[in-house]
């Protein structure tokens, strides 16, 4: 299986990193794996002017990064979604990325599962509720199997996700993870 993880996180060698790092080693024992770091790509805010659903080839009107996803997004049979949470959300830059899956190019793609891993500050136990409203959300509208989920809370400072279980859970996760 062809696995892409869109990595939220704008902070090099933080806990989404060390987490999704872990996921990686476990599901490239038997999968293709591949993680797009949003941080590295210049992806703009969708503009709502559905020029998209008028061009050729749904091309947006926008000229960044975001084809380059889309080409990576078409070739993956499995999504992750990994972010830090922000104010009981993911990355800005994420949220980014995820509201340009608005154009209709989405449909041709052969996403069958989807995983989400999640490290919040807060240690509230409605911490991950908007985002997983969200989640589940998507799942339900494109029909997505869901693969599993990591969700992290009480990791304040770069490194704290290590005094967890976490990371051993994203690698199992992964390691799990089944055609």
């Amino acid at each position: 299986m062809n696995i892409l993880i869109l990595s939220g996180s704008p902070r090099k060698g933080g806990n989404t990193e060390l987490l999704v790092e872990a996921f990686v080693k476990g599901a490239a024992e038997h999968h293709q794996v591949e993680v797009v770091s949003v941080r590295d790509y210049k992806v703009s805010p969708c503009l709502g002017c559905n020029a998209c659903f008028n061009s050729k080839d749904n091309t947006c009107a926008q000229k960044d990064d975001m084809a380059q996803i889309y080409e990576k997004m078409a070739k993956a049979d499995m999504l992750v979604i990994a972010s830090p949470v922000y104010f009981y959300s993911i990355s800005a830059q994420l949220k980014a990325v995820i509201d340009r899956f608005h154009n209709p190019i989405r449909d041709s793609f052969n996403i069958q599962k989807m995983a989400l891993l999640l490290v919040g500050a807060a240690s509230l136990p409605e911490l991950f509720d908007a985002i997983l409203a969200e989640y589940n959300l998507c799942l339900n509208y494109f029909h997505i199997e869901d693969a599993g989920k990591v969700l992290v809370r009480g990791a304040v400072n770069k490194g704290d996700i290590q005094n967890t279980n976490a990371l051993n859970e994203a690698y199992l996760l992964g390691k799990n993870i089944e055609n």
